[in-house]
């Protein structure tokens, strides 16, 4: 039940987390708008762009939800795992770490490698998006960290 709430939890905290990092007032959330080619429309065309992608935008919203409830039960169900195996928190934090770098930063890379993104702000793109899930993963870890 724990690792249940562990997951909902970190799975709030991963939303939280991506809507202040992407925010359009962020650097990160500039970066992305740039990403999405938002720089190059006029006003008038961002905002027809907005007002057209917002009907799927629940669904987004829910999709990603989904998905951030799974990253936040790997994570929670590592660092339980690992004290409840006699290994320190920081051993834990150690496993969640190496996931990171040696799942979540590759699929970034080859989602950007082979993806569309602009080759000027490629390397910009990859750092951003590695540095909110490592972010994330974080946050989540010392959530966790909290009712162990």
């Amino acid at each position: 039940m724990t690792l249940l709430l562990l997951s909902l939890a970190g799975a709030a905290i991963s939303v939280v987390v991506g809507t202040v990092w992407y925010a359009n007032a962020t650097p990160m959330g500039k970066l992305h708008m740039r990403y999405l080619g938002m720089d190059k429309l006029s006003p008038e065309q961002q905002k027809a762009k907005m007002k057209e992608g917002a009907a799927m935008m629940p669904k987004m919203f829910a999709a990603q939800l989904a998905l951030s409830f799974l990253t936040a039960g790997a994570t929670a169900f590592i660092i339980t795992e690992s004290v409840h195996n006699g290994l320190s928190f920081w051993m834990g934090l150690g496993f969640v770490f190496f996931n990171w770098l040696c799942f979540m930063v590759p699929m970034i890379g080859q989602g950007i490698l082979w993806g569309t993104c602009d080759r000027k702000i490629a390397w910009q793109k990859f750092f951003s998006d590695s540095a909110s899930n490592l972010v994330t993963l974080l946050l989540i870890s010392f959530l966790t960290k909290l009712f162990l």
